[in-house]
């Protein structure tokens, strides 16, 4: 019961959290994911991939609907955003002492896991994709 917990906050964390960040995406624009994705001589269509990665994939991990996939597209995602627009900052810190990747790293991570460990008993779907 104590593991199914974990893995519900682990999934509840990390998917709400970057569904902010999709959230905001989707009432902004992307314009400037766009810029990033051209920028590296990349089809601006692949922008469109965030909204992938940053609200159908939390959704997914939220509410453990293929919770493995969704948290492997957010695993996608966040490496994309690191090559596109973190790659400066791999090795860096900003000045109050903190990774200048950690929030890209905690996702990426915390997405790993929750891949990794599966959903858990409290999700919408079990099996092998859970």
């Amino acid at each position: 019961m104590q593991d199914d917990l974990g893995k519900l906050v682990l999934r509840v964390t990390v998917g709400a959290l970057l569904l902010f960040h999709g959230v905001h995406k989707m009432l902004t624009g992307i314009a400037p994911i766009e810029a990033l994705v051209v920028a590296h001589n990349l089809p601006a269509a692949l922008a469109y991939g965030v909204y992938i990665g940053e609200i159908i994939a939390p959704v997914m991990v939220i509410l453990g609907l293929f919770a493995r996939i969704g948290a492997g597209l957010i695993v996608i995602n966040m490496i994309a955003a690191v090559a596109l627009a973190g790659l400066g900052s791999i090795a860096a810190f900003t000045p109050s002492g903190g990774y200048a990747l950690e929030l890209e790293a905690f996702y990426l991570f915390g997405a790993l896991s929750i891949a990794l460990l599966g959903a858990g008993s409290f999700a919408i779907a079990g099996g092998r994709w859970n």
